[in-house]
């Protein structure tokens, strides 16, 4: 088995976490304060934070009731995604360039908590949490995550969960859509004067938009189940000093009939919903369970404090399709001409034993720490200034147990010829012990606001190896590697209030991604760097921000996501990259008659993503590269365009979301079809009527005019987006 870890690193399986991100809050009031942890704050606090950030609070998100992430974090400039599924259950999100994989390279959060399966030794969010249960969700760019950590290249997303009402209440949204998809949002909870509960679950289900070839057929959905219970024990009101004890438990449970398999270009056009036969066994199955436990102190004097305990545990394994005839799938569906017996074998022609492998991606996961930070409020002359302080000591794990069964197509069915045994394909393990640090201030003087901050992070990284022929691990790693970062990563921001409406503000910070464990690549980092202008008053914001990150060094990590290129979980240094654009925002709302119209536009042109030196990778979406070669999936220009009619009873809302085509792979000059996703525009709308105070119902459709478009051509085939997606719903609230 591993071997013991060191003593600083046996936090214990006891304990849980919770957010030390908080804002200020009066003592006078704090016990009325949202339980939920929010780093900004609210959308209007945006306004003065010297550095790019955005909030889609809880009237945004209402706007379109949405179910996936990725179609709300459209609305949000400087950001890109990649569809997968169609349902955003695992979704590719990118900041400013910093590579979208499994979202693998931002930091994740989950009110205030960093959520990712394992954060340090294993990034990639197989895990998101349930967008249809979020009350709002953060977005941090620049200086403004570096307090966040550890992932400062691109930013950070806080998701914040529903919080406690204010007094006894409940909602229900009721659902039914097109695939006979249902979808169950309920909640319901209390705030009382010392103790406060809340009970909430999403319940999805779907049969899916696709269709398998073959007799077996089956659906192509996906089945969730998610649940969450808080409670609060405040102090009594009369004390002097606030206090409160806040706990957050949390099940989700996941089943998806997903794959990795897609299509070759000539049968996308034909069927570009189907899916091929040999992908009828394709699942994903996950379980992830959330403990977090906070404790608030807050005075009448200067300072207030929280610490933190936490704990994740997640386990998922999918089953999907890795090879056909000896060859990787992606490279029969790139040729299916050169590969013509393998693709026939693919589609449903009847093949030797084993010719088709299906791997189980079997893997567990934990994350464990506890952080805590204390925050003072000081005052010189005409000067304010809050200090805040943290600490954070974490460890996580990722335990890869995976085999790979051989199976036979027998006209358009697979037949299972062989069991492999567990562990017998993958069998390693990989961890991370933290401790981190992190100081920052906000300074104002006059019209000026100035956001100095380091945070420093000590990680040991260290991967073992266990031999596939050992899978109770009784005979110890077969080999150790292990690896260490100390990093300092400042950054600062200032703001210049030119009026009440206008504001100038700049940035500067250090980007950072560790390593993997046992990785030989070096960690990335760069150089980033941020100005522009903001406007704001009652009825029209709009910022307009320059952003330029200049990699020292870029990081590429192998995932069954990206492709081939090496073993899962292989690092490449990519060098010297500069990514640079301007993020530009809008929203103007005006009345007409009894009529509010709000509209909006968010506009992202990455004017450079690209290369400055020349290398031969291992890495697949890389390659050969030379100098000036474009970054794969990062479109020049994106485009996000919305307007609503609302009244008392009646509420419509339209949006039109263009992605500019991109490459799939890194090169520059003509594209080459085979290695591109064109451009597109996806439209969705909703229209809501109220029938009383607390019910009301609403028309809801996803991609409105029905757009065919591929989504991503990695890792293996094309796979298209979401088609039009009709629901009905219902909503009450008490």
């Amino acid at each position: 088995m591993k071997p013991a870890l060191p003593a600083r690193a046996r936090i214990g399986a006891a304990l849980l976490l919770l957010p030390v991100f908080v804002v200020a809050q009066d003592a006078t009031n704090v016990s009325e304060a949202i339980d939920t942890v929010t780093i900004i704050g609210k959308r209007a606090d945006v306004a003065d934070i010297p550095g790019s950030a955005h909030v889609v609070d809880s009237e945004e998100l209402a706007e379109f009731a949405q179910s996936d992430v990725l179609r709300v974090l459209r609305s949000v400039p400087g950001v890109y995604v990649q569809e997968e599924e169609g349902f955003g259950l695992r979704p590719n999100i990118g900041i400013r360039g910093s590579g979208l994989d499994r979202s693998a390279r931002i930091a994740l959060l989950e009110d205030g908590v960093l959520i990712a399966p394992a954060p340090y030794a294993a990034s990639s969010a197989y895990y998101f949490p349930t967008q249809r249960r979020m009350s709002a969700v953060e977005v941090l760019k620049g200086p403004a995550s570096v307090a966040v950590g550890p992932r400062t290249t691109g930013g950070a997303i806080n998701m914040i969960s529903t919080p406690i009402p204010d007094a006894l209440g409940a909602t229900a949204d009721l659902r039914l859509g097109d695939n006979s998809t249902m979808d169950a949002h309920v909640n319901v909870g209390d705030r009382g004067e010392r103790f406060s509960w809340f009970l909430e679950t999403v319940q999805a289900k779907s049969d899916g938009f696709k269709s398998i070839e073959g007799p077996v057929g089956g659906d192509t959905g996906f089945d969730v189940e998610d649940y969450v219970a808080k409670f609060q024990l405040d102090s009594n009101p009369t004390s002097a000093v606030y206090q409160s004890l806040r706990v957050k438990i949390g099940y989700t449970d996941q089943l998806s009939n997903e794959t990795y398999l897609g299509l070759t270009d000539a049968d996308f056009a034909v069927t570009a919903y189907n899916r091929y036969a040999a992908s009828a066994n394709d699942n994903f199955q996950s379980e992830h369970e959330q403990y977090q436990a906070t404790y608030v102190i807050d005075t009448d004097k200067n300072w207030r404090g929280e610490v933190t305990a936490y704990r994740n545990d997640f386990s998922r394994n999918w089953y999907k399709v890795q090879s056909v005839g000896g060859e990787s799938s992606s490279d029969v569906l790139a040729d299916p001409a050169t590969y013509a017996t393998e693709y026939g074998y693919l589609t449903g022609t009847t093949s030797p034993d084993d010719a088709i492998q299906i791997r189980a991606n079997n893997r567990s996961y934990y994350s464990r720490g506890v952080q805590a930070k204390i925050e003072w409020d000081l005052g010189f002359s005409d000067t304010d200034i809050s200090l805040n302080t943290g600490i954070r000591v974490h460890e996580d794990e990722e335990d890869r147990f995976q085999h790979q069964d051989g199976y036979r197509m027998e006209d358009g069915t697979l037949i299972l010829t062989t069991a492999a045994a567990g562990g017998s394909q993958s069998n390693r393990v990989s961890d991370a012990q933290v401790t981190s640090y992190f100081v920052d201030s906000e300074i104002r003087a006059g019209d000026w606001i100035f956001t100095p901050g380091v945070r420093f992070e000590d990680i040991e990284l260290t991967r073992y190896d266990y031999s596939t022929a050992d899978p109770t691990r009784s005979l110890g790693p077969t080999r150790i590697r292990n690896n260490s970062v100390q990093v300092f990563i400042p950054g600062a921001g200032a703001l210049y209030r030119l009026n009440n409406e206008w504001r100038l503000l700049a940035g500067i910070h250090k980007g950072f991604n560790p390593p993997a464990p046992g990785s030989s690549a070096r960690e990335e980092s760069s150089i980033n760097f941020e100005a522009g202008v903001r406007y704001h008053n009652d009825e029209l914001r709009f910022e307009s921000i320059y952003f330029r990150n200049d990699y020292d060094n870029l990081v590429g990590t192998v995932t069954d996501s990206t492709g081939g290129g090496g073993r899962i979980g292989d690092q490449f240094d990519g060098g010297e990259v500069i990514v640079s654009g301007l993020e530009m925002s809008t929203d103007y709302g005006f009345r007409v008659g009894s009529f509010d119209i709000p509209v909006g536009l968010k506009y992202t042109w990455t004017n450079e993503a690209e290369f400055r030196n020349a290398f031969d990778s291992g890495f697949d979406p890389w390659g050969q590269v030379e100098v000036g070669d474009a970054l794969p999936y990062i479109p020049e220009h994106q485009l996000r365009a919305s307007a609503g009619l609302t009244n008392e009873r009646f509420r419509v809302n339209l949006a039109a979301n263009y992605v500019g085509k991109m490459r799939t792979k890194a090169g520059q000059g003509a594209y080459d079809p085979q290695e591109t996703v064109q451009s597109r525009v996806v439209w969705d709308a909703i229209a809501t009527w109220q029938f009383t105070e607390s019910l009301s119902t609403y028309v809801k459709v996803d991609n409105l005019f029905d757009e065919t478009y591929i989504a991503a051509r990695r890792p293996a085939g094309v796979r298209p987006g979401l088609p039009r997606t009709a629901y009905l719903g219902l909503t009450f609230r008490l």
